[in-house]
């Protein structure tokens, strides 16, 4: 079990020229009223590998919307993927590895973030993964939040501007506390709305000149993502693994296919010096141990 919760991912990364292979997951916080049983199930099959951290995602809220008599919708109430920081926290007190968690921009306000960086501070949380997020379900195109952030770079500024000691509107925090170290993402191939892959390396440049310390990226799929990860994600599957997945007739057989191809993926990355390797866990986490077992 990992005993260094004091250093950033930022360490673990600069540690990659020692030589020692690591890996860091992803998990989501549960579902309103589902618990925390079966994440900690998850992390509990990965712990056994000395991951260097765990990621928590989040995600914007949602409307609720209710069919009426009539047949058409009418729009209640807003949900939200409840418990981020709270899982982070949790996660850090059993686990005993850094945490990671996802602020993000969508869906939320300057002064919501400033107490969600609170509440990381106060739980001794130093690591964050700063992100736009994703647009609303409803919207055909990305809206910020009224009072809230449209790009990630703003979101850095804030989060900067809060490790010197002054809250957004200027006003000095009279007890600062530790400084957060941040990562941001980028994309296998360029954001769905960056106009070209030069334009979407200078967007990744600013937030690398703002104060980013790494970025994170990598998909991995299953049979039934196929079609779904390239249109979500924007990306391309290589046709030689298209090709695979093609002839495959189960879940099982592409389940198989996916540890093949990732273990390969991640021993040419180790070859070409990558030494930490992020891995999505969402509903394939016995992949992951797998693939764990391979490499490590």
């Amino acid at each position: 079990m990992c005993t260094y919760t004091n250093m950033t991912v930022a360490d673990y990364i600069k540690k990659q020229d020692t030589g020692e292979r690591r890996f860091s997951f992803e998990v989501l916080p549960p579902l309103k009223g589902n618990g925390t049983g079966a994440l900690f199930e998850t992390i509990d099959k990965l712990v056994g590998f000395n991951p260097a951290f765990i990621n928590i995602t989040t995600h914007h809220s949602e409307y609720v919307y209710k069919e009426l008599e009539n047949g058409q919708f009418e729009r209640q109430r807003i949900r939200r993927r409840p418990g981020t920081i709270a899982i982070a926290a949790a996660i850090q007190q059993r686990y005993d590895i850094p945490v990671e968690p996802h602020v993000i921009c969508s869906g939320t306000t300057i002064e919501q973030i400033e107490y969600e960086l609170l509440d990381l501070q106060f739980l001794g949380i130093r690591n964050l993964m700063l992100l736009r997020g994703d647009k609303a379900k409803e919207d055909s195109r990305f809206t910020p939040t009224p009072g809230g952030h449209a790009h990630t770079t703003d979101l850095i500024k804030q989060v900067v501007r809060f490790n010197e000691g002054f809250f957004a509107d200027g006003t000095p925090i009279k007890h600062p506390g530790p400084k957060f170290d941040f990562g941001v993402a980028c994309y296998p191939e360029k954001h769905e709305e960056a106009p070209n892959l030069e334009r979407d390396m200078e967007y990744l440049k600013q937030k690398q000149d703002l104060g980013a310390q790494y970025a994170v990226t990598q998909l991995f799929y299953k049979l039934s993502q196929l079609t779904v990860v390239p249109k979500t994600f924007h990306c391309d599957i290589p046709e030689a693994l298209a090709k695979e997945i093609a002839v495959c007739k189960t879940d099982e057989q592409a389940r198989q296919l996916g540890i093949e191809w990732t273990t390969q993926q991640c021993r040419e990355l180790y070859e070409h010096g990558v030494k930490n390797i992020h891995f999505y866990t969402v509903s394939a986490v016995d992949s992951v141990v797998e693939v764990a077992k391979r490499l490590l």
